[in-house]
């Protein structure tokens, strides 16, 4: 481990459409290759088709699928006299919420669907309801936390 002070945290600017702190994180971890304005564009669509399935603010359902998403607990691999355990461990609010985005987008990514934008639409949506990929792997992550209890102390 590095024995130099721990870096300072980045101030992440807010969008300029929501004034989202949330939804500028979530477009760079869509983002892909530096392309920040076709994740933009396809985020707000994404936005814009929530509004209309739901007639809700689509930001309180962004909210609601990665607060349902965010996982309490996750297991580290951990060398404990000789063999290697999976030592559960609590979780930090914004590594959760990190956690959560980068399962939201990989659920939208294995979906079989025509575009990002219907895939995303529908994993958000899923995810605000506690149903969907993103939620099974949160699940996992917890059951595996729970079978793995006993080794908590480490």
């Amino acid at each position: 481990m590095s024995r130099r002070r721990t870096p300072k945290k980045r101030v992440i600017a807010p969008d300029a459409l929501y004034n989202s702190v949330l939804v500028h994180t979530i477009v760079n971890h869509l983002m892909k290759k530096g392309k920040k304005s076709l994740a933009y564009m396809m985020f707000y669509e994404t936005l814009s088709e929530i509004k209309q399935k739901t007639e809700q603010d689509p930001l309180e359902v962004i909210q609601k699928a990665v607060n349902n998403v965010r996982p309490l607990v996750i297991v580290k691999s951990r060398r404990v006299s000789g063999s290697t355990r999976q030592v559960p461990l609590s979780v930090d609010y914004e590594i959760g919420v990190a956690l959560a985005i980068r399962w939201i987008l990989a659920a939208c990514r294995k979906r079989v669907g025509k575009s990002m934008i219907s895939k995303m639409t529908n994993e958000f949506l899923d995810a605000s309801k506690n149903i969907g990929n993103a939620i099974r792997k949160k699940d996992e992550i917890a059951k595996m936390a729970q079978a793995n209890r006993a080794y908590a102390r480490f």
